[in-house]
């Protein structure tokens, strides 16, 4: 039986036991369903169960995901493959919460500090929107061990992970405005090369998105520096339909091929792009599996290993090896970011641009190119 349970707000004193229900958080929730999400393309079942109680020696962790939530096919449902792997792998028990805002980050962070039973050994902090939170809740529970993606909290009981973004979005540039300079038809898309251009479709403007702006920008400008590259931040990471606008205007204004780092709002990208007949780039995962009945107009993802973080965060406490402080990045030379080809497209895309973007990713990797992190340096 699964060891997993969500956890619902219902105040610091709610924590015990740990049943909970999916979704965001609300106060005074009672609902003690436990729902399984098991991938099958972009589809979830859910299966209700019994919460199971962690025996006393077993690793206990707490997984506080980013707005958005499980199912995004993304970033969330990425991190949580770090939590399954250590789980068949290493024996231990998690539970997870799904706030809805950025406002709760805080109180589950705390809750799970606070809780007795069961103690939790590590409580990863999916998002850098959680930094703030983090950052008083690791001063007020020095005794906690935390992790966080995507940020750095300055503290001796976290331990940060960070990616290089820029870099696997260089990648996804480049194939981008080289496919966009060339008449290209596969699945249910195709390019125009007389607009020779692209775009970018963002969540929340920050400097991490950004740094997945700047290295998309300097692939595509690396390739032609006519390409024009459309740039739209919708502020949210789960809207399917801010993401579905944004991406319409850059596909009508002649984009051939949209970009997206914003979870779930991505969804709406690749809808826009099955609509105009053109394509896109997923992010996070391989979206062309996570998001499978998407896979005709999805080129290819800029796979970023969020997995790997939380699966090493917890496997340092249950060899007691922890190091609070750190700070870990993963770039391309640790397969921390990655291009990978689309499932259904990938073959289609001529060798002569794969290997083009083969030879950047070993240049990159070198130290012969160097990719900016701010799209203003561009």
């Amino acid at each position: 039986m699964d060891r997993r349970s969500f956890v619902k707000a219902a105040g610091v004193a709610g924590i015990a036991g740990l049943a909970g229900c999916t979704g965001g958080p609300s106060e005074g929730s009672e609902d003690t369903t436990t729902t399984e999400a098991t991938e099958t393309g972009d589809e979830e079942t859910t299966a209700s169960e019994e919460t199971t109680t962690a025996s006393d020696d077993e690793t206990n962790v707490g997984m506080v995901y980013a707005t958005g939530g499980l199912g995004d096919g993304s970033f969330n449902d990425q991190a949580q493959q770090g939590a399954i792997r250590a789980q068949e792998e290493l024996g231990i028990s998690y539970n997870e919460s799904q706030p809805d805002e950025v406002s709760q980050f805080k109180t589950f962070q705390q809750q799970y500090a606070e809780s007795t039973d069961p103690n939790y050994d590590l409580v990863c902090c999916i998002g850098f929107l959680q930094t703030d939170a983090l950052t008083e809740t690791s001063e007020a529970y020095p005794d906690q061990n935390f992790m966080l993606v995507d940020s750095v909290v300055d503290a001796p009981n976290v331990a940060n992970y960070t990616f290089a973004e820029h870099e696997g979005s260089y990648l996804v540039g480049q194939m981008a405005g080289l496919l966009t300079t060339q008449e290209f038809s596969a699945g249910a898309g195709s390019t125009s090369p007389d607009s020779a251009s692209v775009g970018f479709v963002g969540g929340v403007e920050s400097d991490l998105i950004k740094k997945f702006e700047a290295g998309y920008k300097a692939g595509v400008k690396a390739t032609n520096e006519d390409v024009e590259v459309l740039t739209n931040y919708t502020g949210s990471f789960n809207d399917p339909a801010a993401g579905k606008t944004a991406a319409l205007a850059m596909y009508n204004n002649g984009a051939d091929i949209v970009y997206h780092a914003s979870g779930n709002t991505g969804t709406g990208v690749f809808q826009a792009a099955q609509e105009q007949g053109k394509f896109a780039i997923g992010v996070d995962r391989d979206q062309s599996v996570t998001k499978s009945s998407y896979a005709d107009v999805i080129l290819a993802s800029m796979v970023k290993r969020v997995n790997t973080a939380v699966y090493n965060s917890i496997e340092s406490i249950v060899n007691d090896e922890f190091s609070g402080g750190d700070i870990v990045t993963l770039g391309l030379d640790a397969n921390g970011v990655e291009l990978v080809y689309g499932d259904s497209l990938g073959s289609e895309i001529p060798s002569s641009i794969t290997d083009e973007v083969s030879a950047s990713r070993e240049a990159i990797i070198a130290g012969d190119v160097s990719v900016p992190t701010d799209p203003s340096n561009v």
